[in-house]
């Protein structure tokens, strides 16, 4: 195996996150929930994947894990190529500010806050002095067509609007990779196509890794790599001749 970060070998991408036979089980009232049972997966540096499945097939749950916002009960799970086991608390989440940007499907902005405000919250939680702050989020805005829009609240800005603005805090810290959970789940089809269109400039144009979580089809096939979930379980990927996908359990 390469060394986090670098070719392995075969011309494949750098890897960005890996899950190796990642398990994940919640005990609800005394019952056993596997939301995942023996996941592995690699994303290189720079892909646009789509997760795809059914609700209730552990995409969101897969997605939460990748993201560092949860960790595995059992198996391998590393980002940036440092394994999470090893983290405490704090240091997951340094980690998780500084490589991986969010996009939700409900916007998850702050309603009383401007959009320049949203898209710095980022930063805040890594010391960055207010002034650049500001001129770090003017330029992520910039950069998704709301240059117009820094001092308006939610509120006042359309479901696109809103997404983008979401889209440009992901960006402000300049990640590795972007999850993005059902990002067109609430907008019309129209305005998903534009968001969709966005992700897949910003992919292009920036190098970034976008991971898409969709039940969508029409969603998934925008993405140059499929990766369907059933079950808890990886079931097919496109790009299984570069990365191992365990064969689905009966």
């Amino acid at each position: 195996m390469s060394e986090p970060g670098q070719p392995d070998g075969h011309g494949a991408p750098p890897v960005a996150l890996e899950a190796v036979d990642v398990v994940r089980t919640y005990e609800l009232d005394g019952v056993s929930v596997h939301a995942l049972r023996g996941v592995s997966l690699r994303i290189g540096a720079g892909e646009l994947v789509a997760v795809l499945g059914p609700s209730g097939s552990g995409k969101s749950t897969l997605m939460h894990l990748l993201g560092a916002l949860d960790r595995p009960s059992a198996g391998t799970l590393r980002i940036g190529g440092r394994d999470v086991a090893e983290l405490g608390d704090a240091e997951l989440a340094r980690l998780r500010n500084a490589t991986v940007g969010f996009v939700f499907q409900s916007f998850a902005l702050l309603p009383r806050t401007t959009a320049l405000e949203n898209v710095g919250l980022p930063l805040v939680y890594r010391g960055v002095r207010a002034d650049e702050r500001r001129r770090r989020a003017a330029e992520a805005l910039a950069a998704v067509g709301l240059a117009h829009r820094t001092g308006h609240r939610p509120t006042q800005l359309s479901g696109g609007e809103q997404q983008r603005v979401a889209i440009a805090r992901a960006l402000v810290g300049d990640p590795d990779v972007v999850l993005a959970d059902e990002p067109t789940g609430n907008l019309d089809t129209q305005t998903g196509e534009e968001v969709m269109d966005l992700l897949d400039r910003l992919n292009a144009e920036r190098g970034m890794a976008v991971v898409l979580v969709t039940h969508d089809p029409e969603v998934a096939a925008r993405a140059r790599r499929q990766v369907h979930v059933r079950d808890g379980l990886v079931v097919s990927d496109s790009g299984s001749g570069r990365h191992r996908v365990p064969s689905a359990a009966p």
